[in-house]
């Protein structure tokens, strides 16, 4: 086995995702939200019902997306709105956030990106997704398409165990994600994997060890969040009747947190979101205060230096992939 005493680039600790466009595409890129008006599978019967424990998509969502607009009109105000905001965006991605965004016949996938993918203005596509909305033939369209445009595929994989699973009822498992993981690599497309930290029962050394497993895996990207407990989810009654169940983070201790789980990490993962953002009026409290992502980013770095560390200051090389991990 290898432990890795160096990091990326002498000016950054870890490898951002801010810089992963310019690296590989020669400009910033900017995601536009599009709700193309899916369901998921756990929702509508298809494997369960009810949806995830934590989950109320309208925590998330701006209000230039919601399905009532045509794919059109979602695409021309969310432009519009980040050309404010970032003015130096050479494209734009249509992001299919909401939901899960393969959970329908191929034929009704063709119609929906290609609709998106006619105007200039869009490189290309992320979509969201779930493991088990993922097959061979939706998979090799997104390969064929990634001849011509960006694709790139987001799973919310959430946990590595699949205790965990069952209790924030996924209706999927941790050996689905994995599988999922290693086929859309096979076919040269980015995969970005969204990670929840703080899920009823699991450890904090648990949570670590979720690098390791993720590490062993050929991600491209990860979303790191921590667990906010919306109101009106299954979830807000969860944590009040057994609040023992749940690590929670002060903002320092979380800072501290992320900084170990990068240490852990294989360095060439890149990091596209540390910590997430619900409105406060999702939310019976705000911890951390109204705290912004980018003021986390910056005490993340800063914490970085002050702990003189760095992604893959801890990474080992594994002598072969890792396995499922079903506790």
């Amino acid at each position: 086995m290898t432990r890795h005493t160096f990091y990326l680039c002498p000016m950054q600790r870890y490898r951002s995702f801010t810089g992963f466009f310019k690296e590989k595409y020669g400009t910033r890129l900017q995601k536009v939200v599009v709700d193309a008006g899916f369901s998921c599978p756990n929702r509508d019967g298809t494997v369960g019902t009810g949806g995830c424990t934590y989950c109320d998509n309208k925590a998330f969502h701006p209000g230039y997306s919601t399905p009532d607009k045509s794919l059109t009109r979602q695409i021309d105000e969310g432009i519009a709105f980040h050309r404010v905001r970032y003015r130096k965006a050479g494209g734009y991605l249509a992001y299919f956030q909401p939901y899960s965004n393969t959970h329908a016949p191929l034929e009704k996938l063709r119609l929906i990106y290609g609709t998106v993918l006619k105007d200039p203005r869009i490189r290309g596509i992320v979509i969201g997704t779930r493991p088990d909305c993922m097959d061979a033939e939706k998979l090799d369209y997104f390969s064929n398409l990634s001849r011509e445009k960006i694709v790139m595929i987001e799973y919310g994989v959430e946990s590595c165990y699949n205790r965990t699973l069952a209790r924030i009822n996924r209706c999927h498992s941790w050996e689905q994600s994995a599988e999922a993981i290693r086929t859309t690599a096979a076919r040269d497309l980015h995969v970005g994997v969204h990670m929840i930290f703080g899920l009823p029962g699991e450890t904090r050394e648990e949570m670590l060890e979720e690098a390791r497993i993720l590490s062993a895996l050929p991600v491209t990207s990860l979303k790191l969040h921590q667990l906010q407990i919306v109101k009106g989810t299954p979830m807000e009654v969860i944590y009040k009747e057994h609040p023992r169940d749940f690590v929670t983070f002060t903002l320092e201790e979380y800072l501290d947190f992320v900084v170990d789980f990068l240490e852990r990490l294989r360095p060439g993962i890149f990091i596209e979101r540390i910590a997430g953002e619900v409105p406060p009026r999702f939310v019976n409290a705000t911890p951390w205060g109204l705290i912004r992502n980018v003021e986390i980013i910056r005490l993340l770095e800063q914490r970085l230096e002050e702990r003189n560390t760095f992604q893959g200051a801890r990474y080992v090389t594994p002598k072969e992939n890792a396995g499922p991990c079903s506790r």
